[in-house]
């Protein structure tokens, strides 16, 4: 691999704007026909870590029996450089999620409030508008289909419930050190 495509990578990954319209489409997946917010920022985390390591999603759909959706993931999507992780405290969840929908709050494009102990979030009207946008475009129709796949799988599931479906499908990453390239 050359340095060039390394740098790209490292790139991406710290371009706010990328991680944004990926959570975007995912909550524009999860509201469906209604407004309807993601509930707990953990939940929307455990489902952008489906969205963003397509491999862990194909085998989530395998555990939840539905196999046949799996067919939309290209094979190209599972092996790509962006499917490597790492170890992080709480799994492989990144911490940028507070930062993230406090960007897209402060551009007006999601709404998040509390209910109890829950940070609940949803999309504003400009919001569903910017994600319809991208869900139409070719580049980012891979992210709009998964995000529709997750949303259908795993929508439902509560963040705890989520969390302990993630760990049973993946006990490899309970066991494994902070720091470490995840293998899956």
């Amino acid at each position: 691999m050359s340095l060039k495509v390394v740098h790209l990578a490292a790139k991406i990954e710290n371009a706010d704007d990328f991680h944004l319209a990926r959570l975007l489409l995912l909550l524009r997946a999860g509201a469906g026909r209604s407004s309807k917010p993601v509930q707990g920022i953990m939940k929307l985390a455990k489902m952008d870590f489906l969205l963003r390591y397509p491999n862990c999603l194909v085998r989530v759909l395998r555990a939840l029996g539905k196999q046949q959706a799996t067919e939309s993931i290209s094979e190209e999507e599972r092996n790509t450089i962006e499917a490597r992780m790492i170890r992080f405290r709480f799994g492989p969840w990144d911490k940028r999620y507070r930062r993230w929908i406090g960007l897209l709050v402060s551009r007006g494009l999601a709404h998040a409030y509390l209910d109890g102990r829950t940070v609940n979030v949803k999309l504003t009207d400009a919001g569903h508008e910017i994600a319809n946008q991208l869900a139409s475009r070719n580049e980012f129709e891979p992210l709009a289909v998964r995000s529709r796949l997750i949303a259908s799988a795993v929508g439902s599931f509560s963040a705890t419930k989520l969390k302990g479906f993630i760990y049973e499908v993946f006990p490899e990453i309970v066991d494994m050190r902070w720091g470490k390239e995840i293998e899956l």
